[in-house]
């Protein structure tokens, strides 16, 4: 079988740069590198521009003639254009197809800085002026260490710098030249027309005196770009942490809700399929008895018919009760007392039982429906909207169940301010249960959940003949 061809680098190795302002401090840095080489420092006397070291040009038009390293040139310009593209961090699931012979990708960033102080240690091989040319590189590097490496590397490459820049003025104070070029402009020795008075000793002393503090300020701006590059770091992170988790708390919510409306509507079905299907079948059973006593006996025939028209009506209502239920938003673009009472009227025209609306805030003008009194005003202050929709769902609830099992005559809905938050208590004069009995509270549970979700109490207190009452309390001011 054919040999597959080489699989090239994956493109995961790189990854631009992110921080624009670390990119605009690393060019900053280039830019006084590059200048330095054409400053006043670069220039000498015409004399001495008779036999130029090898690698530098001579630049005429100037009052003083200039020379420069091209191969200095070149080595800055690389260094700036290697920061455009750093290496990544290495991926966790990592492709299967990778060929064998690919180095480790976790000295792909060791490489990366290494060459970063290879390019500017060959700058002021080639063209001197370490003084001024070498800080500004030897800080670019570092910056771009500081994005690769963890707080202990961030460190290392900073110590390394640091070494670099003291080595540097060491080979100078000594007249090495590797490459025959001077790595720093320096005083003229004793000997000539400026330093005639001076002894040899007090001049070399204050050389090394003078590189002293150079190395002194060089390591304190380099813990000074340490902090800053940190600062920035850990501002990128928290707002990386924050990003992710408000996504992870907005999915969340999408599941949450999702979960509560699958939950509304299985509960829906359940009472659907329990009222409104045990109404039509029993509804079918009488129509069959109708048709079957039409001929041989009338009388039980109507008072069959009859029965099945109630059920009809009775599965109506239901289905109303379950449409209701089913309206996503019932609290859109009004407040939960306009929802509250508009609930208690569509309550009474279903039922025909009395309900009484009370509260303790400013009252509105009673609403049209006769049987509905003292309703509760718009005047509450804001609460939030899952507090307002549990609230409208818990009432929602316990009429449905005083329709269906307490046989009431007379409803009462309170909701007033407490010293905690917010009360709304519903009674009702109806048969009542044995709480220790209750068999069916699917019901009453999932109100106590509703509410219990919103950092509120749930209470239920009934007797049999006594009529039943829940009481809620909900801290909101």
């Amino acid at each position: 079988s054919a040999t597959p061809p080489p699989l090239s680098p994956p493109s995961f190795l790189w990854q631009p740069r992110t921080l624009r302002a670390l990119v605009q401090l690393e060019w900053i840095l280039l830019a006084i590198a590059l200048l330095t080489s054409f400053s006043p420092l670069g220039m000498r006397p015409s004399g001495a521009l008779r036999s130029l070291p090898p690698g530098f040009i001579r630049l005429e038009g100037f009052p003083i003639p200039l020379m420069i390293s091209w191969g200095a040139m070149v080595c800055m310009v690389a260094l700036g254009l290697m920061g455009q593209r750093l290496p990544r961090d290495l991926p966790r699931d990592l492709p299967r197809d990778l060929p064998r012979d690919l180095p480790k990708l976790e000295w792909l960033k060791l490489a990366y800085t290494l060459i970063g102080f290879a390019l500017s240690w060959l700058t002021i091989l080639w063209g001197g002026r370490g003084a001024t040319v070498f800080p500004p590189l030897l800080l670019m590097v570092v910056i771009r260490g500081c994005l690769l490496f963890p707080k202990l590397g961030r460190w290392g490459v900073a110590g390394v710098a640091f070494a670099s820049f003291v080595l540097m003025e060491s080979m100078a104070l000594m007249r090495l030249k590797p490459l025959g070029v001077d790595l720093m402009r320096l005083p003229r020795l004793p000997g000539g027309p400026g330093s005639r008075r001076l002894p040899p000793e007090l001049v070399e002393g204050l050389l090394w005196n003078a590189a002293l503090n150079a190395s002194l300020l060089f390591g304190l701006v380099l813990i000074f770009v340490l902090l800053l590059v940190g600062t920035l770091l850990n501002e990128k992170e928290s707002r990386d942490r924050l990003a992710q988790a408000n996504q992870r708390l907005r999915r969340y919510a999408l599941l949450a809700e999702d979960q509560a409306t699958l939950q509304e509507r299985n509960r829906i079905a359940r009472e659907m399929h329990d009222s409104v299907g045990h109404s039509l079948t029993a509804q079918s059973i009488q129509l069959e008895n109708v048709a079957r006593l039409l001929h041989n006996d009338p009388h039980q025939a109507e008072v069959r018919l009859q029965q099945a028209r109630q059920l009809g009506k009775d599965a109506l209502q239901n289905v109303r009760h379950s449409v209701a239920s089913l309206r996503s938003h019932p609290l859109q673009g009004k407040p939960l007392t306009a929802a509250l009472q508009q609930l208690a009227e569509e309550f009474h025209r279903n039922t025909r039982i009395e309900i009484q609306l009370r509260g303790e805030l400013s009252l509105a003008p009673s609403s049209s429906s006769d049987s509905i009194s003292g309703p509760i005003s718009g005047s509450l202050p804001a609460l939030p909207l899952e507090i307002q929709t549990a609230l409208y769902r818990v009432v929602q609830e316990g009429l449905t169940n005083i329709t269906k099992h307490a046989q009431a005559t007379g409803v009462v809905l309170s909701l007033h301010p407490t010293r905690e938050g917010l009360g709304l208590e519903l009674s009702d004069n109806g048969v009542g249960f044995e709480l220790d009995q209750n068999t069916t509270g699917f019901g009453l549970q999932g109100m106590a959940e509703r509410i219990r979700a919103v950092g509120g109490t749930f209470q239920v207190v009934s007797q049999s003949g006594e009529g039943s009452r829940v009481a809620i309390a909900i801290p909101v001011f």
